[in-house]
């Protein structure tokens, strides 16, 4: 069987006006929506409107502003280039979201919806210390701002191939629009774009995809090739942490990644806290994890397809593609590009999941920035008009920001482990310090923050070290094979490469590789789904020893707010003695803000002494939360 690729410029000439006109609309459409918000209701005029919209949004808004903020083109891009090479495994992590979703319903979501904060990162400083809020904040800031630059770059190189329009001025188009509609509209904006661009993502995905299905002769001829080439695969149960994908590192280490984004991160948890009930919150993430597998088994399902279309004419060893980003649009256009519009909905799905995540992250940064650093140290007497202004300006600030690091992100290679990645390496260590204060009442300030430090110099090193010995060719990954038997011949330059490539790739096949003469530390063979195990742990562990040294932290004296009972929580079916052991006395002894100022006021009678502020409790938010909670049990 010949498979017959058509040359690059036949492509690039088959997006023609009507691609450009579907693809300039949904650009058109999201600005408008900008502009309705910035002068409907509350005008973005106050923090509230712009960064929380109010706190009054809807269920369904906020479900597919959560799907949208981080199923963005790294997955319909990434996935599919996943699974054409590596095989299906992959697919496995969608049963980490299974998990993922409780977790975050019943464990860490009711912390931050009873605090009602702004920046999740005030947790923090209530549990912790002001210095570990800031750090936290800080460590968001460059997580977010790498995985955004990475998240527009997958686009931008996805449109240069259907189109030929430069990389770059792809990129300029994307931060234009998106800045626009998320200063101008605010929060609200954010998250009517978002739900848009989720529908049009899904539509472009169900419509390429069923399409392919159909050409390629349905589900039967689809899974033979895959399956002839060793591509299915759902039972690798390899304990070996080294290894890539197995069943333990995309179900435990996709946990880890996963609860990185949906427990802790600004961006859900800003989501989160939109709607004025927590019975809403949890509704939107009930919808998000069914749209979440959904997009995942028709972006895996994709891969299949691809293959399945070029399993005798690989278009990597053939050079029509120079990166796997690069396949699905391939795909597009060489099987679907003769039909007017398919592949400006294309790109219009592809530009929402990036316009998407950037105009979250634009607007959690701002968030953040404002909350955690502007108005505690620079401004402390800021307006609520002030301190809007300077939320917009924030925004764009960070976008161009992102911006310059696009040229970063175009280096790192395969865009779904280089997302993920991120994620593992900074989001990791943020989300063991978090699961530190939640869960472990014992741990203290000075444990958090040497923690934290830790979590992120291990993971750093592990990170950075891996892409070093990668660069250097020590690590290399084995992919599952391919063929370029059925390529079609299309002149004398390519015949002769072709005929290369196929005895390189008989000889390569034929006998193994020599083995490198330098060989790098066995802990850069780590697979980059336990990136995020590894930083949370390290935070965990170190924490708990250094708060064991400078003196534990005496539990009964904590905001129990702050903690999450797991008696009632994890271990709801346990005898009442046993659950009640489990709260580990949490709050016995804390007095309220307005309690302690009374017994201070006491002694300062009796004593003539001046209260001392810095002995003051700053746990503001849930005092009056647990004075009546106290009352309640008092009743009882």
């Amino acid at each position: 069987m010949t498979t017959v690729i058509e040359d690059p410029e036949t492509l690039i000439s088959r997006f023609g006006w009507p691609d450009y006109l579907v693809f300039a609309a949904m650009l058109s459409v999201s600005a408008i929506i900008g502009v309705y918000y910035a002068c409907a209701g509350g005008k973005q005029s106050t923090t509230s409107e712009f960064l929380m919209a109010g706190r009054s949004m809807s269920t369904f808004p906020v479900a597919m502003s959560l799907i949208a903020s981080f199923m963005s083109a790294i997955t319909l891009l990434g996935t599919p280039a996943e699974v054409y090479q590596f095989g299906t495994m992959y697919w496995l992590i969608g049963a980490s979201y299974f998990i993922v979703m409780p977790a975050t319903n019943y464990l860490y979501l009711p912390i931050f919806y009873k605090l009602q904060v702004t920046s999740a990162y005030e947790y923090l400083e209530l549990r912790f210390h002001k210095v570990i809020r800031c750090l936290g904040s800080a460590t968001f800031t460059i997580q977010m701002s790498l995985y955004m630059s990475v998240v527009v770059y997958a686009p931008a190189l996805a449109l240069s191939q259907v189109t030929g329009i430069n990389v770059y001025v792809s990129v300029t188009a994307i931060f234009l629009v998106c800045i626009f509609y998320t200063v101008v509209g605010g929060m609200k904006a954010v998250m009517w774009t978002d739900t848009l661009q989720v529908i049009i993502m899904y539509g472009a995905m169900i419509a390429v995809v069923a399409k392919g299905h159909v050409d390629v002769g349905g589900l039967s001829a689809v899974w033979n090739a895959n399956q002839a080439s060793g591509r299915v695969e759902f039972s690798d149960f390899d304990v070996n942490p080294g290894k890539r994908h197995s069943v333990w590192s995309l179900v435990v280490g996709g946990y880890f990644t996963w609860i990185t984004i949906y427990g802790v991160n600004q961006s859900q948890v800003q989501r989160y806290l939109t709607v004025s009930t927590m019975k809403q919150a949890r509704d939107a993430v009930w919808i998000n994890l069914v749209g979440l597998f959904v997009l995942l088994a028709v972006c895996c399902y994709g891969g299949m397809v691809i293959f399945a279309k070029y399993a005798d004419c690989d278009p990597l060893s053939a050079k029509y593609v120079d990166n796997p980003a690069q396949l699905f649009p391939l795909f597009v256009m060489d099987t679907l590009g003769h039909i007017p519009g398919v592949p400006g909905l294309f790109v219009a799905g592809i530009f929402s999941g990036a316009l998407s995540t950037v105009s979250s992250g634009l607007n959690s940064l701002a968030a953040i920035c404002l909350e955690d650093f502007v108005r505690p140290f620079c401004c402390t007497g800021m307006t609520d008009a002030r301190a809007t202004n300077v939320s917009k300006g924030l925004a764009m600030g960070f976008g161009l920001l992102c911006f310059g690091l696009v040229f970063v992100a175009s280096q790192l290679g395969n865009v779904l482990e280089a997302a993920l990645s991120i994620f593992g390496i900074i989001g990791g260590p943020l989300l063991g310090v978090f699961t530190l204060g939640i869960f472990f009442p014992w741990a203290n300030a000075i444990g958090a923050g040497v923690g934290i430090l830790s979590g992120l110099g291990v993971m750093l090193w592990i990170g950075i070290g891996t892409q070093v010995a990668k660069a250097h060719g020590f690590l290399k990954l084995e992919t599952k094979p391919y063929s370029i038997e059925g390529c079609r011949v299309i002149n004398e330059t390519l015949d002769t490469t072709l005929a290369e490539l196929g005895r390189w790739m008989s000889s390569t096949m034929a006998s193994p590789q020599a083995q490198t003469e330098e060989e790098p530390l066995s802990i850069y063979h780590l697979s980059y789904m336990w990136y995020s195990t590894v930083g949370c742990f390290t935070v965990i562990i170190v924490g708990l020893i250094v708060s064991a040294i400078t003196g534990l932290q005496d539990p009964r004296k904590l905001n129990p707010g702050l903690i999450c009972n797991t008696g009632e929580t994890i271990y709801w079916f346990l005898p009442k003695n046993m659950k009640e052991f489990l709260r580990f006395q949490v709050g016995d002894d804390y007095i309220a803000v307005e309690d302690q100022q009374d017994v201070c006021k006491e002694e300062s009678n009796h004593k003539g002494d001046e209260i001392n502020p810095v002995f003051v409790s700053s746990d503001t938010h849930l005092d009056g939360q647990v004075k009546v909670e106290k009352s309640e049990e008092t009743k009882l």
